[in-house]
C-alpha cells in the first residue's frame, strides 16, 4: 500500500469501511486471501457500541471458522436462555445440530478491539480516527472514498469497497442505500450494572415485557452475564412504520432495571446507549459496480431477537470469499444481493412477517401465554429466535422453517435485500 502523497491520496486493493466484527471479518479474510486491505473506521480504538453483547453459538462457530476462538478465553459461556414470561419460567439449553453448544457475551470494546488487531495480525492496515463522509463515482463506479479525521482530509482510491459502518450507515446511504421501514425494524437500548451475578451460565430473558405504565411491549428484555462483577442489561422492540414504538428507550430500560434489581442485586446503571436496527434485509441498494453493504449496514439483523454480531462475522468472511471469486473487476451489482438473498432470503422474509405479529400487541397477550405453557413450542421459537437453523440441517425443524420462509417470500411485496 502507498503512503499518503502531497495530495493525501492512498490506493488500495480493498478499503473496508467500518472496523467492528463485520468489517474485522472481511478485513481478517481478505488479508488472509492475499488482498492488500485498508481497514477504516471513525472512531479511534477501542470504542464501544450500544449492543447487548451477546454472542451466539452461531457467532462463536464464525470465531472458531475465523481461528480466533481465543478471543473468548476468560469469557463468560452460557449454556442457553433462561426465559421468563406470563406467569411461567423456562430453561432452554442452545439446541443448533451442527452448532457449538455455547454462547458468551463480551463488551463490544473488549470485542471489536480484539477482531480489530487480529485483522491488522491478519497483514490489513488500520486507519482508525477517519470518517467516511464523501465519495467520488466515475460512471457509477465508486472511484475514491474521502476520509476526514480530526486534522486532515483523505482519499482512498480502491479496486473495491466494503461498507461495514453500521445501520445507519452513513457511507451507505450516499451510495443509495434505503431502509424500507414497512417491514418490521427494532429499537433497543442497553446499559451496564454491577451484580454478584455476573457469572450465572444462562442469558436471561423476559419475553413479557412492560413499560412502568404496565403496556405490554412488542419485544423482550434481557440479562446477559459480562463476568467481572458485571452485567448488560437491556430491551429491546419491535415496530413497523404503520405500529411505531412511541416509547423512550431510556425509560424502558430504566424500568426493566428496576424490575430486575432485586433478583440481579443490580448496582446503579451506567454506559447507557441505543440503536435503531434495520432488520430481516429490508434495505435495497446494497451493491454497485465495485461496492457492497455487509452486516448492519446490509439490514442483516434477526428480526425475531435482534441479533447481528454473528451475520456480521458470516457476511464479512462471505463478502470476502465473494470478492476474490468474483476477481477485481466484476461487477457486483447484481452478483451480491443475490448471494445475500440465497444465504438469508427465506429466513428473513418469514422472520420478518412473524416479527410484525408481535407488534400486535393484543396477539402477543393472547400467544404468549400458550407458547410459554408449551415446552416444546420454545424449544422450536428458540432455535429459530437464536439462528440456530444452520444449511447442514435437515431435521424437521429445518425442514419447516426453509418451507415456511419459501411460502413467505411467495407473499413478499418487496423481498430482502431488494
Amino acid at each position: 500500500m502507498t503512503t499518503p502523497d502531497a495530495r493525501e491520496t492512498l490506493r488500495t486493493d480493498v478499503l473496508v469501511v467500518g472496523a467492528g466484527p463485520g468489517g474485522a471479518s472481511a478485513a481478517t479474510h481478505l488479508a488472509r486471501l492475499g488482498r492488500d486491505v485498508l481497514l477504516v473506521d471513525g472512531a479511534v480504538f477501542p470504542r464501544d457500541k450500544a449492543c447487548g453483547d451477546g454472542l451466539t453459538p452461531r457467532a462463536v462457530a464464525e470465531l472458531q471458522h475465523l481461528k480466533l476462538d481465543h478471543v473468548l478465553l476468560g469469557g463468560p459461556v452460557n449454556n442457553g436462555l433462561r426465559g421468563y414470561g406470563f406467569g411461567r419460567a423456562l430453561v432452554l439449553p442452545w439446541n443448533g445440530p451442527h452448532l457449538p453448544k455455547h454462547g458468551s457475551a463480551i463488551a463490544r470494546t473488549v470485542l471489536d478491539n480484539a477482531l480489530r488487531d487480529a485483522a491488522l495480525d491478519a497483514g490489513a492496515t488500520g486507519l482508525d480516527g477517519h470518517r467516511a463522509v464523501d465519495v467520488e463515482l466515475t460512471g457509477g463506479r465508486l472511484t475514491g472514498v474521502v476520509l476526514r479525521s480530526a486534522d486532515r482530509t483523505v482519499t482512498v482510491e480502491a479496486q473495491q469497497v466494503i461498507v461495514a459502518d453500521g445501520g445507519k450507515s452513513h457511507l451507505g446511504r450516499l451510495l443509495g442505500r434505503t431502509w424500507h421501514q414497512e417491514t418490521v425494524f427494532g429499537v433497543a437500548s442497553r446499559a451496564y450494572a454491577t451484580s454478584p451475578m455476573a457469572d450465572d451460565p444462562w442469558i436471561t430473558s423476559h419475553l413479557e415485557l412492560r413499560d412502568e405504565t404496565g403496556r405490554m411491549m412488542g419485544g423482550y428484555g434481557w440479562v446477559f452475564p459480562l463476568g467481572n462483577g458485571l452485567v448488560n442489561i437491556g430491551a429491546g422492540t419491535l415496530a413497523t412504520k404503520k405500529r411505531p414504538a412511541n416509547i423512550s428507550l431510556r425509560k424502558l430500560t430504566e424500568e426493566y432495571a428496576r424490575q430486575r434489581r432485586d433478583e440481579w442485586q443490580l448496582g446503579e446503571l451506567t454506559g447507557y446507549g441505543s440503536a435503531p436496527l434495520p432488520m430481516g434485509g429490508a434495505v435495497s441498494g446494497v451493491a454497485g459496480p465495485n461496492w457492497v453493504l455487509i452486516g448492519d449496514a446490509a439490514g442483516c439483523i434477526n428480526p425475531l431477537n435482534g441479533e447481528g454480531i454473528d451475520y456480521a462475522l458470516e457476511t464479512g468472511r462471505i463478502a470476502a470469499e465473494h470478492l476474490v471469486t468474483s476477481g477485481p473487476d466484476a461487477d457486483l451489482t447484481a452478483s451480491w444481493p443475490a448471494k445475500l438473498y440465497a444465504e438469508y432470503g427465506e429466513a428473513f422474509s418469514v422472520a420478518r412477517r412473524l416479527g410484525s405479529l408481535i407488534t400486535h400487541e393484543r396477539l402477543l397477550a393472547m400467544s404468549g401465554p400458550i407458547g410459554m405453557r408449551t415446552p416444546g413450542v420454545m424449544r422450536v421459537a428458540f432455535r429459530v429466535m437464536g439462528n440456530l437453523v444452520t444449511p447442514e440441517d435437515r431435521d424437521v425443524v429445518a425442514r419447516a422453517w426453509r418451507t415456511a420462509g419459501r411460502a413467505s417470500l411467495a407473499l413478499d411485496r418487496r423481498r430482502p435485500f431488494h
